[in-house]
């Protein structure tokens, strides 16, 4: 087994790490504090292409396989989760949905852009009464001539205020049960599609998250994506994606956490000695370095199924689930070894553990994951 990246993969790896060193890195906690879109940054990732590496040449993309693409992740969450999470849900979820289920007009007309980062895409999903209950969602698309004609609520939409392509999923026969929701690309813009305000989060304060009302919004019916009937299917293809996204972003997080723990407690003296000496910290820290080996191994295997074409749901689901919850357990020990400084504003180790919480919660929570997984190990 050949567990060493390619070449290209450590250029990307250190490409990455270096914009974000010059770009993302000032600005993380001020965009943070502000819950600031960084429109400045998502220039610089189109003018670099990176906003749609795994996506062939002839759309607009860099060409690139996925784990490439997660290694990226990896290397932006490191810096600033919540600008990690917007491009997974861009590349990961939006890009990949069209490219996987689109007409050739429509990645024309809507994946060109989007690989090239000039439009960003957003996943419109969850509903107020449906969030892993996916079967519980109520917004309709009726066919009348030659429109859908769309009406529901969505809500925690990822990319929401910020977005320009959005991936609308919608039942367009209920009665047929999970053959009768289907998917449709909608425009920023279009009459009747109203977007909210930015949510107020514990974390992930600049990715930008909304509700969205769409009432008698008339979608024609070329954005219908795939068949009418797919639409469940895709977004379950849409989870699989954006679930290894988030255990790269899981990863990055726990990289950062990792390196402000080494490096405070390298400095910081107490009882004569750094507090790197004392075994108690010194044990903290080698359960962090593990677990983040183990996330990493376990993201990284399930990006390289997917580029083998072979199934990857159930690894997903494992590296989401293992990856979130290390996260969440590593960051809350990065704050301790941090003391009473890990605990106030202005801390990174603060921001990373404000920002890990939510990735044992969306893109499925670690129950739906464990339902995931068992469901795949009893058949």
């Amino acid at each position: 087994m050949d567990f060493k990246l390619t070449e290209e993969q450590e250029l990307i790896r250190n490409n990455m790490r270096e914009f974000c060193e010059k770009y993302v890195n000032p600005i993380a906690a001020e965009i943070d504090e502000n819950s600031r879109h960084p429109a400045e940054v998502f220039q610089k990732l189109a003018e670099g292409d990176w906003m749609g590496m795994p996506i062939p040449q002839e759309y607009g993309g860099a060409g690139a396989d996925y784990l490439t693409h997660i290694i990226a992740v990896e290397e932006i969450s490191r810096a600033c989760a919540s600008t990690g999470f917007t491009v997974s849900i861009h590349v990961g979820i939006a890009c990949m949905l069209i490219l996987l289920f689109g007409t050739e007009e429509q990645k024309k007309k809507y994946l060109v852009p989007m690989a090239k980062g000039k439009h960003l895409g957003a996943f419109v999903l969850t509903e107020p009464g449906a969030g892993t209950d996916v079967m519980a969602a109520t917004t309709t698309a009726v066919l009348d001539g030659n429109d859908y004609v769309i009406n529901g609520t969505k809500t925690f939409t990822s990319n929401g205020p910020t977005g320009d392509t959005y991936l609308l999923f919608a039942w367009t026969d209920k009665a047929a049960g999970r053959k009768g929701m289907s998917a449709f690309v909608v425009s920023r813009g279009t009459p009747g599609m109203k977007v909210g305000e930015h949510f107020k989060k514990m974390g992930l304060r600049s990715s930008q998250t909304s509700e969205m009302v769409f009432k008698d919004c008339r979608v024609p019916k070329e954005n219908l994506i795939g068949k009418e009937g797919m639409g469940l299917q895709m977004a379950m293809t849409g989870f699989d994606h954006g679930r290894t996204g988030i255990a790269a972003q899981c990863v990055g997080i726990i990289q950062a956490a990792l390196d402000e723990s080494i490096k405070y407690s390298k400095e910081r003296v107490q009882f004569g000695t750094p507090i790197a000496r004392h075994q108690a910290i010194a044990w903290m820290i080698a359960d962090m370095a593990t677990d983040l080996a183990a996330a990493r191994y376990l993201t990284y295997h399930a990006a390289w199924l997917k580029d083998q074409k072979q199934p990857f749901s159930k690894e997903a689901a494992m590296a989401k689930l293992f990856a979130s919850e290390a996260a969440m357990k590593h960051t809350i020990k990065a704050v301790q070894i941090h003391g009473g400084y890990g605990y106030c504003k202005g801390a990174k180790v603060e921001r990373l553990m404000r920002d890990a919480k939510i990735t044992e919660i969306y893109e499925g929570t670690s129950e739906a994951q464990r339902m995931v997984i068992s469901g795949n190990v009893l058949r």
